[in-house]
């Protein structure tokens, strides 16, 4: 992809789309044409290969892998030795996995040109929007952006979460300024790598520019409710500042002490009084279109295990501002947008765009699993494989992609299911992570289950005026039979009433009655899974959460509540903020299907 092709604009940028999406199929075929050109000499591919560069001797010897398999090649890399031993083209850097969704963060090979890649679909967006919404050159963008400190791998090569790399990059900090991406974040709050400095500033900023917000922001909507979280403490702080035109004295980076100086160019007393006013109320619904009363929609992630927060979210917006979720992307390859960006968060469906990479389907059943238990033999996942043209409306799939930078048949571990067409590119809707399953005995829960029966369950705490913040779960193997427990942080909206037992008690058997057949007859007839408890925690345990994993090499960017915990130390850290805990009252339903 060459440089010109990232300047794409307005009206160019919707015909891009078009053009590609029309031959979807050509596109790919000449994708994977190229990635062969380029790396069939690699040691990795030539093992396979021989040095042919023909299509179907790919499809046919090369094989379908996890990260186990490839990361042998990239650890060598790591330690020192050539590219070349999974791609033509010279590593620049290895990004890190979240770490929080699949285990220890992984090293993930990418070459300068994928900064290329990832810039052309972040430059589809507002052309996108603009579709859909008018004006929004008339004002800033409030999003909240953030990087992690990067480490150095013993090979010297840098090793960091996808959007620190792009924070950092020269298509980032040198991009052509205009009136669709000014923000109101200074760069160098963005790219300051104390994340509670860079949260304090960037609020600030958004305050002093309130009145000129357009649209609010954050990569997560976990990290905007952590945001929301934060202003709630340090409001006053933040008043303080602007009223005497002077940076509190814990902002002490200085290129963002620097930066915000030059913003706080004087005492504003006015517009402190203005934010004082809204932020001392005693409720805080629909406190962001207070705040940025021009705003016109949030645009974060709430797909997959993120919907959670759509509650949240609306409760702060008052419902008046919509939920957009503008592209789908993860660390080995950004992968497409939204074309429909004002639809229904459930209803968000992905264009998979056919230049970014290599793209072949797994079919699944609809709970995510394969209908022959051959999940770990990848060897034998070739002749099930389907191109990105000849995948059905209404199956599912996992992703497997190939990659310039040295993937090749990478099963992403993301289960989606196609929703249609747009031209030849089908889109599709997020529907989890593979590998996130609560089991005891024969039970398997994947994130999708937990979280519709943890939706279900939560409204039974509306009428107190209660909110599920947020959960997670672990299954717990040390009592016999073993049982699920979740871990809920619940946020009562009017301290003056309460939740007793017994409708925590429901929230539990509302939980195991939402839960597929396989948990409700291991549950009820079979008696090899417990009764499922609710483990209600501390209010701010899961920001507590959230810091140890982020000290663990997780990214505030990156990061997403794990909702099954495998960390033994942050299972202790969870046990140790809880208040009281309530188990299911009796068994779930279960009819045997033959009955």
């Amino acid at each position: 992809m060459d440089g010109k092709k990232l300047e794409y604009k307005g009206e160019d940028a919707l015909k891009e789309i078009e053009k590609l999406t029309a031959k979807a199929g050509e596109v790919q075929y000449d994708i994977l044409k190229e990635i062969l050109k380029r790396n069939v000499e690699t040691e990795y591919l030539n093992k396979f290969m021989k040095g042919s560069k023909d299509v179907s001797e790919f499809k046919s010897c090369v094989p379908v892998i996890t990260y186990k398999n490839i990361h042998p090649y990239i650890q060598r890399i790591a330690n020192g030795e050539d590219s070349s031993l999974i791609t033509g083209q010279p590593i620049t850097e290895m990004l890190c996995s979240s770490g929080t969704s699949a285990g220890e963060p992984k090293l993930i090979p990418s070459i300068s040109e994928d900064l290329d890649r990832r810039t052309f679909l972040y430059n589809l967006t507002m052309p996108i929007m603009n579709q859909y919404i008018s004006g929004l050159d008339e004002g800033k963008a409030m999003y909240l952006y953030f990087v992690k400190a990067e480490m150095s791998l013993p090979c010297g090569l840098p090793f960091r979460t996808v959007l620190t790399s792009y924070y950092k990059s020269k298509h980032f900090k040198c991009r052509t300024r205009d009136t669709f991406n000014d923000f109101t974040s200074p760069d160098q709050a963005i790219l300051c790598n104390d994340s509670n400095q860079s949260m304090y500033c960037q609020l600030l900023a958004g305050l002093v520019h309130r009145d000129q917000v357009m649209r609010l922001g954050a990569v997560f909507a976990s990290a905007l409710l952590r945001a929301i979280s934060f202003l709630e403490r340090k409001w006053v702080h933040l008043c303080n500042d602007i009223r005497t035109g002077q940076l509190d004295l814990t902002i002490i980076d200085p290129a963002c002490r620097s930066s915000m100086i030059s913003l706080l160019s004087s005492p504003n007393p006015h517009l402190a009084d203005e934010i004082e006013g809204i932020c001392s109320c005693p409720s805080w619904k629909g406190i962001l279109c207070h705040l940025w009363p021009r705003a016109k929609y949030i645009e974060t992630v709430v797909t997959g295990s993120m919907a959670q927060y759509i509650p949240a979210l609306e409760y702060y917006s008052a419902g008046k501002l919509p939920l957009v979720c503008t592209m789908y992307a993860s660390s080995e390859c950004y992968f497409g947008v939204n074309l429909k960006p004002l639809c229904d968060p459930a209803e968000v469906a992905f264009t998979l765009l056919p230049n970014m990479g290599y793209f072949e389907f797994l079919p699944l059943a609809e709970n995510g699993t394969f209908s022959m238990d051959i999940d770990e033999e990848e060897g034998m996942l070739n002749d099930r494989l389907m191109d990105l043209v000849n995948v059905k409306v209404g199956c599912y799939y996992e992703l497997v992609v190939s990659t310039f930078a040295g993937l090749y048949r990478y099963r992403i571990g993301d289960v989606l299911q196609v929703t249609g067409f747009h031209n030849q590119a089908p889109q599709f809707r997020f529907i989890c992570r593979r590998n996130v399953v609560l089991s005891v005995d024969n039970d398997k829960t994947n994130e999708e289950d937990l979280h519709r029966s943890v939706t279900t369950a939560k409204t039974l705490l509306e009428p107190y005026n209660a909110l599920l913040v947020e959960y997670t779960s672990y299954a717990d193997t040390s009592t016999v039979p073993g049982h699920y427990v979740l871990f809920w942080e619940i946020q009562m909206i009017d301290s003056a009433t309460s939740i007793d037992a017994k409708q925590l008690e429901e929230c539990c058997i509302t939980v195991e009655e939402e839960l597929d057949y396989v948990y409700r007859q291991c549950r009820s007839w079979e008696r090899t899974v417990g009764p499922l408890e609710i483990r209600v925690v501390e209010p701010g345990t899961f920001e507590v959460l959230m810091d140890f994993f982020i000290s663990q090499g997780g990214s505030i960017n990156q990061y997403k509540t794990p909702r099954c915990i495998k960390s033994n130390t942050a299972l202790k850290l969870l046990n140790s903020h809880v208040l009281a805990s309530f188990c299911s009252p009796r068994d779930p339903k279960w009819i045997p299907l033959n009955e």
